[in-house]
């Protein structure tokens, strides 16, 4: 069994703050604790549901599930996800750029997975689908870049860099491989695998309409 954990890039530091990456981890923070002290009463509330998404109910929810979590090891994955590619897009497109292409690729991965189950009960969350979409755009920008990552094979632990391409690449492909397993839940823990195609296809095709031309610019200097 194996895995790899991408820690950032090796072949580049942002050049400004990451500001919104930092904000968006805390409130995912933040919206897990209210999980925890709210229960599944809270997360029924708040996650998607398809069925009633269809029916015209709880709009808000697109937005707001993909701030939650089914697990401690459901946000500590995505949120090291996040920071290992977020930072550089983020220094790419500048924190407000930034800020809107994550929330439009999480409500576009949350609408791709609802459209293959408009009529499921399952609460759908998490952030993955809107870190996909990051993901998407990291392979577009930074494609030769370099990823830091630890790469774990059964009981062999080593910290070393991965190409982007190749990383979000087999990323991608085990996504497609994997694609008929149910929606992330709370009850099955399974994986919402057309949230992260729909996510990753956003962030590749629009990453160019959100980036900062004068940021690119200086990151050349």
């Amino acid at each position: 069994m194996g895995t790899v954990i991408p820690l950032g890039d090796a072949t580049r530091r942002p050049l400004n703050r990451s500001v919104a990456t930092a904000l968006i981890i805390l409130v995912n923070a933040l919206v897990f604790l209210l999980e925890l002290r709210g229960g599944e009463p809270f997360v029924m509330r708040w996650s998607v549901i398809p069925a009633d998404i269809v029916a015209g109910h709880h709009w808000i929810n697109v937005l707001t599930g993909m701030f939650m979590h089914a697990s401690w090891s459901h946000i500590i994955g995505n949120m090291v996800f996040l920071w290992a590619f977020g930072r550089e897009i983020e220094d790419a497109m500048g924190p407000g750029r930034y800020l809107a292409f994550y929330l439009v690729g999480g409500v576009v991965a949350m609408l791709a997975q609802l459209g293959v189950s408009p009529g499921s009960t399952v609460p759908n969350l998490g952030a993955s689908g809107a870190i996909a979409a990051v993901m998407g755009a990291f392979l577009v920008t930074y494609p030769r870049d370099k990823i830091r990552s630890i790469l774990v094979i059964f009981i062999f632990v080593r910290v070393t860099v991965i190409p982007a391409a190749l990383l979000i690449g087999v990323w991608f492909v085990i996504q497609l491989v994997s694609l008929g397993a149910v929606a992330t839940t709370v009850q099955t823990g399974g994986v919402a695998y057309v949230a992260h195609i729909g996510g990753m296809i956003f962030g590749a095709l629009t990453a160019r309409l959100f980036e900062d031309p004068r940021r690119l610019a200086a990151q050349r200097v």
